[in-house]
């Protein structure tokens, strides 16, 4: 305890006074905003009183004469919020929310602190509620605050702002359920003012985020006796005499803070030690009747920092803190930076992956949206669909061949299926098979809180998830890895742009991409491509008008076959373009005397016709046997067997089943 308060004394010597400077290193980020919040967690009312002083600085060419916040949590006022009449919760039922279940962000104070000894001025009176969205009056997740003097650029600002929160009944991953408090997206946050001069600070439609880099420094109080994970590292803890501690909280170069608290945490450590990567620190708050899955939540987090930092980049910071939710929290497999959310159940074999799954996915968005750092809100794909990608990619690494478990009594009892082999996420879309898939709905280029029913967890997950794994597929994992370490390098800890992914592929790739590229992105075509009709018989004499030495001859009856060891067959092979989509395959022709022919069709054309004449009958062809394109929504169409036996037959269609119902469970998963 000692040691901490010498830290803290030291470190408040240190901090900032009206400017940002570095405390623990170089900055990794532009630290576009200073947060000094001072919380209070009232478990009695449920309720949180926060107080924060922010230092924003205007690093754009433009004047700053207003700033723009976000208030998340008026998203549960009530039920004329844009967030429950949008898309996701429209219809969502409310029966079981209590009265005191509901929630606010409440402003109760906005001033001006100027840089001189001048007074503050408060401007709690000019504050206003904007719908930048969809003009929805009854929408109050953006506060607007007109400003006494503009920010010019270069300059910097500071504001203190004091509001009082409601917490809900866990919605949308934060709220409390019993003693349990998950509080995320809590606090009023400015917006992301861009190099064009204007705020981007979107209403709470969707729980996906956007905000600067910055510096928090929290102090959290809560009862005495519960364990608290946030943000950062803790850098000092004193009790008070009404029965509470502080904690205090510090991190730099992060775009989000988040803080969890209850009695019921067991805590856990662990050392993250790789060679050629940074060492980190593992904290593990566990919920008690998850305790035997420690070890589960150690390795697998390991995994991710191992195969993400190795592929991709390191991750930068030095510590990293898992939470276990408590039991129907609806808290679980959610992203923040240095912190994240897995999930498990008391019955786990280790052959359902959970953990496993969900805490490399959780752990991997410590990279993808914690590092590189793309606007959420408009262009989720930058981050579920990479990181998707790279979990299933670290999944076939550390935790291979998976077999399918299914649960049974309301999903209480586990039962693994050791004989039944599971697919990959990313190894193919035959689940979006079809005349109406649901990858025809939007294309990705929609951005992604426009997304209509059903298009959000296909265009921001597996859909580019598919579009890396056969950019892999076709430039070959050393290209690929490069292009991918590259855009992490160059926009770790920026805001990127799909367009800079784009020009990274094209920079690194040894042709131009954007042919593929275009049609993923901007279009919702399907790629289908299929064997059509195959004929291989032997060749006979002609019936009917004939060349002889005598001159032209009507030929009847001709010959019967050929018997000899010299008869030859001809093959005619068909095939198919059934989508719109376009891209390059191979053909695989298997003849029954062993004999092989590989051949390329550019795929631009709806049917090609490959013809041959051998001594030996076709036996099977297949349409991209190697399976560059994953993105072919039926592989069943893709190869055809002169004969196959009951049996294989049978196992093919049961896989091919097992494979369907697998990717609607996984489909289905995200949004549970």
């Amino acid at each position: 305890m000692r040691s901490r308060n010498i830290f803290s004394g030291l470190l408040a010597v240190f901090l900032f006074m009206g400017g940002i400077q570095t405390v623990f290193g170089q900055p990794l980020s532009d630290r576009t905003v200073h947060y000094t919040m001072d919380v209070r967690l009232d478990t009695q009312h449920k309720k949180v009183i926060g107080k924060e002083v922010l230092v924003w600085k205007n690093f754009t060419s433009f004047s700053a004469n207003d700033m723009e916040f976000h208030l998340y949590y008026n998203a549960w006022r009530n039920n004329k919020s844009s967030f429950l009449t949008g898309v996701r919760y429209r219809g969502f039922s409310f029966s079981r929310y209590k009265d005191d279940e509901w929630a606010y962000c409440d402003v109760k104070s906005v001033k001006y602190l100027p840089n001189d000894s001048s007074a503050a001025t408060d401007l709690a009176g000019s504050m206003e509620y904007i719908q930048p969205d969809d003009h929805n009056p009854d929408d109050k997740t953006v506060m607007r605050i007109p400003l006494p003097a503009p920010v010019e650029p270069g300059d910097s600002v500071k504001i203190e702002i004091q509001w009082e929160l409601k917490v809900p009944r866990t919605f949308a991953r934060t709220g409390v359920i019993s003693d349990y408090y998950f509080i995320a997206q809590w606090f009023p946050k400015v917006g992301v003012f861009q190099a064009d001069g204007q705020w981007n600070c979107h209403q709470f439609i969707q729980t996906e985020f956007f905000a600067d880099y910055g510096i928090y420094d929290v102090s959290l109080t809560v009862p005495a006796g519960w364990l608290l994970g946030a943000t950062g590292t803790e850098i000092s803890r004193h009790d008070n005499d009404d029965g509470t501690t502080t904690h205090r909280f510090y991190q730099e170069d992060v775009h989000d803070f988040v803080w969890t608290t209850s009695p019921y945490f067991r805590e856990y450590h662990s050392r993250f030690d790789e060679p050629n990567l940074p060492v980190v620190d593992i904290r593990l708050l566990l919920m008690p009747d998850h305790l035997s899955k420690k070890d589960r939540y150690f390795a697998a987090t390991k995994a991710a920092l191992k195969y993400y930092g190795s592929w991709w980049g390191a991750y930068p910071y030095n510590h990293l803190t898992v939470i276990d939710p408590a039991f129907g929290s609806r808290t679980g497999g959610m992203e923040y930076p240095t912190l994240f959310t897995g999930g498990t159940r008391w019955l786990s074999p280790l052959a359902s992956r959970s953990p496993e799954g969900v805490t490399i996915h959780e752990c991997g968005h410590q990279f993808w949206y914690g590092i590189v750092g793309n606007n959420e809100f408009e262009d989720a794909w930058l981050d579920e669909g990479f990181n998707t990608y790279s979990t299933t990619r670290t999944l076939m690494a550390a935790y291979p061949n998976p077999v399918y478990t299914a649960r049974f009594f309301h999903g209480f009892i586990p039962v693994v299926f050791p004989d039944i082999p599971m697919a990959e996420r990313t190894d193919g879309a035959d689940f979006y098979d079809s005349f109406h898939s649901v990858l025809k709905r939007d294309p990705m280029a929609v951005p992604s809180y426009q997304y209509g029913p059903g298009s959000y967890g296909v265009n921001s997950y597996n859909k580019p998830a598919m579009m890396l794994r056969t950019l892999e597929n076709y430039l070959g994992w050393e290209t690929f890895q490069k292009i991918m370490s590259t855009y992490f390098s160059r926009w770790k800890f920026k805001h990127p742009k799909p367009q800079d992914f784009f020009n990274v592929v094209n920079e690194i790739s040894p042709e131009n991409m954007d042919w593929f590229l275009n049609q993923v992105y901007h279009t919702a075509n399907i790629f289908d491509y299929a064997v059509g009709r195959v004929y291989s018989s032997p060749i006979s004499p002609p019936k009917g008008y004939v060349q002889t030495d005598s001159g032209l001859q009507f030929q009847k009856n001709p010959a019967k076959k050929d018997t000899s060891e010299k008869k030859q067959y001809k093959t005619q092979i068909y095939v198919r373009r059934w989508g719109e989509g376009i891209f390059p395959v191979d053909i695989k022709i298997t003849f029954e005397n062993g004999d092989i022919e590989l051949e390329k069709w550019d795929g631009k054309d709806r049917w090609h016709l490959f013809s041959y004449t051998k001594p030996s009958r076709v036996q099977k062809v297949e349409v991209d046997p190697t399976h560059v394109l994953v993105l072919d929504v039926n592989s069943v169409n893709n190869t055809w067997i002169r004969k196959a036996p009951a049996e294989k037959a049978a196992r093919k269609w049961a896989g091919k089943w097992m494979l369907w119902v697998q990717n609607l469970f996984e489909f289905m998963a995200f949004f549970i």
